[in-house]
C-alpha cells in the first residue's frame, strides 16, 4: 500500500491556506487511499526565536484541528514529531550525507535568514539544516508520497537526492519519495497581498483567514480583500492576482474550476460575497468538531500517545538499518543474566 507522510509546523494558528492547500485533502482523500502519517512537526518550530509555551499551545491546537478536519486516528497515524526519537536520530546521519552548498541553496533559507538579519537577529544553525530534518521525517517511514504545496518542492527534491546518495554509498536503505500536489488551491495567497502566500506566521492578520476565526471575522476579511484594477472578473494570476486568488478559494470550497467561475460574476463585490459565504460554510463543521475535541483533552492526548507509539514502530527498523549501513557499532544488549 502507498505510504504518505506530511507535517504541519506549529509556528502560528492554522489558516485557510493550510486547510484548502493540504489538510482537507489529507482528510478527504489521502487517508482513504494510502497508509498515511500526519505529524505536528514541532522541532521545526525551534529554528527561529520562539516562546516555548506558545509552541506547546500551538502544537496541541494543530493536532486538535487535524482531528477536527476529519482525519481518523483509526485510519491514519497522527502524532507529534518530538515524541518519536527516530526523527532526530536520522537527521544527524543525513547531515553527514548532505553538503553545505545544498543547504545554502534552499530558497526558504535564503528568504528567512535575510528576514531575520533585517530584524537585527541572529540566524540559528537549525534554520540552515532543517531541510535535512524534513528529509528524515519522510525517509524514516519509507514514504512513497509527500503531499506538498509548490513552495516545498525543493525540499522534497533534496530528500530524494539524499536518499539516492545514501543508498548508493551505503547500500539500499531508503525509499525514494515523490511530491504530490492538490488539484486546486495548492497555494492560497494573502488577501491583502495576493503575491504572497497566506502564511500562519505572518506579521498581520488582516489578509489571513484563520481556521478558528468567527464567521463575521471571515466575512469582513474577505470583503476587504485587495482586488485589481479594472472591473472584469477574470482568472489571470499575472494581471489579476487578487481576483484570481478569490476565484481559487471559491473553487476550492465548492469543488469548481476557478477559470470557469470567472465567467459567472460581473462584479468584484458579488464574487467576494459568495467567496465569504463559501468559506464560512466550509469552516463551520471543522469549528464545531474542534469545540467538541477541546472539551475532551484526554481523547486528544490518547490519540497522540497511540500515534507516537505506532510511528516509532514504523520508523525504528529503517533508522536502525541506516545506523548499521553507515558504519555505526550496534549497541550492546543488556541481558537479564547481566543484571
Amino acid at each position: 500500500m502507498t505510504r504518505i507522510f506530511s507535517g504541519i509546523k506549529p509556528t502560528g494558528h492554522l489558516t485557510l491556506g493550510n486547510y484548502l492547500g493540504a489538510v482537507r485533502q489529507w482528510a478527504e482523500v489521502d487517508q482513504h487511499r494510502a497508509d498515511s502519517l500526519f505529524s505536528v512537526v514541532d522541532l521545526h518550530a525551534l529554528t527561529v526565536d520562539h516562546d516555548p509555551g506558545r509552541v506547546r499551545r500551538l502544537s496541541r491546537q494543530a493536532a486538535t484541528l487535524l482531528l477536527a478536519s476529519g482525519i481518523d486516528p483509526e485510519r491514519a497515524t497522527v502524532f507529534v514529531q518530538s515524541h518519536v526519537d527516530e526523527h532526530a536520530r536520522l537527521s544527524y546521519l543525513l547531515e553527514c550525507v548532505a553538503t553545505d552548498g545544498e543547504m545554502r541553496r534552499m530558497i526558504q533559507y535564503k528568504e528567512k535568514s535575510a528576514l531575520e538579519r533585517a530584524r537585527g537577529g541572529s540566524v540559528r544553525l537549525s534554520l540552515l539544516t532543517y531541510p535535512v530534518l524534513m528529509a528524515a521525517d519522510i525517509l524514516a517511514y519509507g514514504a512513497d508520497e509527500v503531499p506538498v504545496g509548490d513552495d516545498q518542492v525543493q525540499h522534497v527534491e533534496l530528500t530524494r537526492d539524499l536518499a539516492v546518495r545514501f543508498n548508493q554509498r551505503y547500500g539500499h536503505t531508503f525509499v525514494v519519495p515523490r511530491a504530490t500536489f492538490p488539484k486546486v488551491a495548492a497555494r492560497v495567497m494573502d488577501l491583502q497581498d495576493p503575491m504572497s502566500k497566506m502564511g500562519k506566521s505572518g506579521d498581520a492578520g488582516a489578509g489571513i483567514v484563520y481556521l478558528l476565526d468567527e464567521p463575521d471575522v471571515v466575512r469582513k476579511k474577505i470583503m476587504r480583500a485587495v482586488t485589481d484594477s479594472g472591473s472584469e472578473v477574470e482568472y489571470d494570476r499575472e494581471t489579476k492576482p487578487g481576483i484570481s486568488n478569490l476565484l481559487e478559494i471559491l473553487a476550492a470550497c465548492e469543488g469548481g474550476d476557478p477559470e470557469g467561475l470567472s465567467g459567472v460574476y460581473d462584479s468584484y463585490g458579488a464574487l467576494k460575497k459568495d467567496t465569504a459565504e463559501a468559506v464560512v460554510e466550509v469552516l463551520r463543521p471543522l469549528q464545531e468538531r474542534h469545540k467538541e475535541l477541546v472539551a475532551d483533552p484526554a481523547y486528544v492526548e490518547e490519540v497522540l500517545r497511540r500515534g507516537a507509539e505506532r510511528a516509532r514502530g514504523m520508523s525504528r527498523p529503517t533508522v536502525d538499518a541506516a545506523y548499521r549501513a553507515i558504519g555505526l557499532l550496534p549497541p550492546v544488549e543488556v541481558t537479564a543474566a547481566a543484571l
